[in-house]
């Protein structure tokens, strides 16, 4: 039916507001490692949203994931509770947020691709090109804008790795989100990494953190929007709205990262032209009133839980 193969405008707001939670993330980012070590911010917020994580499966009684279950979680966990976190921790150090936003526009291509490897969708090619035309839209918005500043090095790597894991991570939670619900499936991740994060945050403490009320509050965003709530919101659209044609939703969040970084840091960025700008709209539209990518047979015998 026509219905099943739109996404409906509640999938849409989903997932949009998981965007809009994770929008905030780099410059938040770049605030706490002004005065806070990288490694503690990167593992401190999976540490706290981990116990949160703890409180709300207790509390909902959730059911234990089976073995082949878990096993996907530790994919989940690799790619946003660790991965993300701490390699654009590292990066923006020295990159501002506005510059990591460049790098985050690969994001929703990168999707894509593990969709089809972990998640067993099918795009159509119109797909591809709707989503590869905002991708271009995206980089020419940035780059017009000029986001882009100074010369490569190793904080490039590291938001590269950064975005390649957490693609990673998207598309197997997404996928795992059919089963387990968008709020039981980071949950569970989050518990999983409580040892790594525990024990990495402890020696992070050897020497107690001093930092501005706005470091912490910068911290305290990344623990309970960017590595907890958020998750709940954006799993839960991609895995009833679809992996690849949900994640496309990430082309509006680059723009939305350097209105942040404008507007919290002060990052200088200059007046975007309005041609791009419609561009990425009109290509995120277009991702969203396409057919549902094609599931592999394995795929259909799974039920979307919330």
């Amino acid at each position: 039916m026509r219905e099943k193969d739109n996404a409906t405008p509640a999938i849409a707001i989903t997932g949009l507001l998981g965007v809009l939670a994770f929008s905030m993330s780099l410059p938040a980012t770049r605030i706490a490692v002004e005065h806070l070590d990288a490694w503690f911010v990167a593992f401190g917020r999976a540490l706290g949203a981990g116990l949160l994580a703890l409180g709300y499966l207790a509390v909902s009684r959730a059911p234990r994931p089976t073995r082949h279950q878990w096993r996907r979680l530790a994919v989940v966990a690799l790619g946003v509770v660790v991965g993300f976190p701490l390699f654009t921790s590292l990066a923006l150090q020295d990159r501002t947020a506005a510059h990591g936003a460049v790098v985050v526009a690969l994001l929703p291509a990168i999707t894509a691709g593990f969709a089809v490897l972990r998640a067993g969708e099918r795009p159509s090619p119109a797909f591809w090109l709707a989503g590869g035309a905002g991708l271009v839209a995206v980089l020419t918005f940035l780059v017009a804008g000029g986001a882009v500043s100074g010369a490569a090095g190793p904080s490039d790597l590291f938001l590269l790795v950064a975005v390649t894991l957490c693609g990673l991570g998207y598309a197997e939670g997404g996928a795992l989100a059919r089963e387990l619900g968008g709020a039981r499936t980071i949950c569970w991740a989050l518990v999983l990494s409580l040892p790594v994060t525990a024990a990495v945050t402890a020696v992070t403490l050897r020497h107690p953190p001093h930092a501005s009320p706005a470091a912490w509050t910068a911290f305290g965003y990344l623990t309970v929007v960017s590595m907890f709530l958020g998750f709940f919101a954006w799993y839960a659209g991609l895995a009833r709205g679809g992996v690849a044609r949900t994640g496309q939703l990430q082309l509006a969040q680059p723009v939305l990262t350097l209105a942040w970084s404008a507007l919290l840091l002060h990052e200088h960025v200059p007046v975007p032209a309005m041609a791009a700008a419609l561009a990425v709209l009109l290509c995120v539209g277009l991702t969203q009133r396409l057919r549902a990518p094609r599931l592999l047979p394995s795929q259909h015998a799974h039920r979307v839980r919330g």
